[in-house]
């Protein structure tokens, strides 16, 4: 019974840190960060701040007039959790909690409550769990409180009841040790299927994105599958794969993978790398982006880096996907589709209208057989070689023989073309 348990009133501050230099836009930072908790359906965010600082308090993160007006507010509204998007140190969470007699969780406590939600394949399971793990360990300035859950997670945001945990580092790391066991041998296993799979001549091609670019609605457009698409943020983490057949191209295998977020918490880098591994198989690399978002630039920027970081070498073909121009003005739309038409690694598309995406289609078959051309051969009797070479490439159109030999009609790219006249 899901809907009937009682939500947690909850409150979401963006601190805007003048001192930062790195510091994202705090408007869109903010609606992210509310957009994080509204992941989490335990949470009722009732309201949101962005709280302006010159610079981080050591031990309080706010100042102590700023602590005192959000209490009352708190107080005013009833807040049980305070989500505070942006790290917050074991001590500042320690005395903010006494301050204001609330609940906090920073950014990287509240992602990973959304991957624990989330996580579906065994591999995911495990790797939330190690990263919580590894966020726990560096907490344990006080007795660490875990929540009873109805739901599955990781017990940070409050459930019915409580029952307190003496977790020392050693408990923690001995199961660390465990579960890194159990996830060698997922990983293992997911190794040999890989292998098994790149048996099966199917190119891969892998979306990649910001979190909320509309990746899994496009994965369902073009797979007819049903993959959990709602607008929420981090809606997928476990890479799903799909089997399709482009128009006139070969069939490929479509692989849908986890959302990108900015300042990612590196427990989460860690442990999502084996999530993102699915990419680095990819011959061709789908960069979705939500091009009517008001920071889409720096989104993108962000989904380079970590491709960049996971070792996605210069020479892999890369598509960049402007999605969402049906969120756009018909100017805008028109700009983002001449962009489009000027440059043959860009398209502008629409995952709900389908604007867009039987060009996408067909550019990615060309990009991944070169372009096919279609010849017709004429061989005599003695090439028996060349012809059987032929069919095993699955090149033949047609065949009719005549008194000589045959004739063979083939449709194949240069690169084909090549490997036959060298035979």
């Amino acid at each position: 019974m899901e809907h009937d348990r009682k939500q947690t009133r909850a409150w979401v501050l963006h601190p805007d840190i003048k001192s930062d230099r790195d510091r994202r836009d705090a408007v869109p930072a903010l609606e992210e960060g509310v957009a994080l908790a509204a992941a989490l359906p335990d949470l009722e965010v009732v309201g949101s701040t962005v709280v302006g600082l010159p610079k981080a308090h050591p031990g309080m993160l706010f100042g102590s007039g700023k602590i005192e007006e959000l209490k009352t507010l708190f107080k005013a509204e009833e807040v049980e959790l305070v989500l505070i998007d942006g790290p917050v140190s074991p001590v500042q969470q320690r005395n903010l909690e006494k301050a204001w007699k609330v609940k906090i969780l920073d950014r990287t406590g509240l992602i990973l409550e959304i991957f624990s939600d989330r996580a579906r394949t065994r591999e995911g399971v495990l790797q939330v769990e190690m990263a919580a793990l590894s966020y726990q360990r560096t907490r344990l300035v006080r007795a660490w409180t875990h929540l009873e859950r109805q739901r599955g997670g990781l017990g940070f945001v409050g459930g019915p009841g409580e029952t307190q945990i003496e977790a020392d580092r050693r408990a923690i790391d001995e199961q660390l040790v465990r579960l890194r066991r159990q996830l060698d041998k997922v990983v293992k296993t997911r190794t040999l299927h890989r292998a098994a799979r790149a048996k099966v001549p199917y190119p891969i091609v892998a979306l990649v994105g910001y979190t909320n670019a509309g990746k899994s609605t496009l994965f369902n457009r073009l797979t007819g599958a049903e993959v959990m698409a709602k607008d929420m943020l981090f809606a997928t983490l476990d890479p799903t794969m799909r089997r399709v057949e482009l128009p006139d191209g070969p069939e490929v295998i479509l692989s849908d993978t986890v959302g990108f977020i900015s300042d990612l918490p590196t427990e989460l880098v860690a442990s999502f790398r084996a999530t993102l591994e699915e990419v680095l198989a990819a011959d061709v690399i789908l960069h979705v982006r939500d091009i009517s978002h008001s920071d889409t630039e720096h989104q993108a920027e962000d989904v380079e880096q970590i491709l960049s970081s996971l070792g996605v070498d210069e020479d892999r073909t890369v598509i960049e996907v402007w999605n969402k121009i049906d969120h756009l003005s018909e100017e805008e739309a028109d700009a983002c589709r001449q962009r489009a038409d000027r440059n043959d690694s860009l398209y502008a598309i629409s995952a709900i209208t389908g604007e867009g995406l039987p060009q996408l289609l067909h550019d990615i078959a060309m990009k991944l057989q070169g372009v096919r051309v279609d010849e017709v051969l004429t061989l005599d009797f003695s090439q028996g070689k060349q012809r059987a070479w032929l069919f095993k490439q699955d090149v033949v159109q047609e065949e009719n023989q005549t008194d000589t030999g045959f004739e063979i009609s083939v449709r194949w790219t240069e690169k084909q073309k090549a490997q036959y006249a060298a035979l």
